[in-house]
């Protein structure tokens, strides 16, 4: 994902992918292409680098055998901006056993999944610059849509 056009070019960097597609670790590098007029990270960077990463790592964990035809994607994001990204700024989104039973439970019983689930992204001094709740969307392709 660290070549994928939009994140690179906005300097958003993977830093690391948990084992299993558990979790992301995530670093938005401050830089002459993502600064705006104050200095600090564009706000939309920051908005960009937390979008698409509940939707992959639930792909990569609900279709684990290539069989499934999911429509997976961000359905809803509200981004509250606390302080100025004036250095690099990072992240680290995690899947709970709980979040991936829930889902997986409810694909099977309704065929659509939705939740909302937060990210948090943090300084280089560990203060938070801005929260994000992240409205994930997800739905079965493959059952019937009287079930749906």
């Amino acid at each position: 994902m660290r070549f994928y056009p939009p994140l690179l070019f906005q300097r958003i960097w993977v830093i690391g992918i948990d084992k299993g597609f558990t979790g992301v670790r995530v670093k938005i590098a401050k830089s002459l292409l993502n600064k705006n007029y104050n200095g600090s990270i564009f706000g939309g960077t920051i908005f960009a680098a937390a979008d698409p990463f509940y939707p992959v790592l639930f792909h990569q964990i609900l279709n684990r055998d290539g069989k499934k035809r999911l429509a997976i994607w961000s359905k809803s994001s509200k981004i509250d901006f606390l302080k100025p990204g004036l250095t690099n700024l990072f992240f680290e989104i995690k899947l709970s056993e709980a979040d991936i039973a829930e889902a997986f439970e409810t694909l099977m019983v309704t065929g659509k999944f939705e939740k909302v689930f937060p990210v948090e992204i943090f300084n280089k001094a560990g203060e938070v610059c801005a929260t994000l709740m992240n409205e994930v969307y997800i739905r079965d392709l493959d059952l019937p849509k009287t079930l749906i």
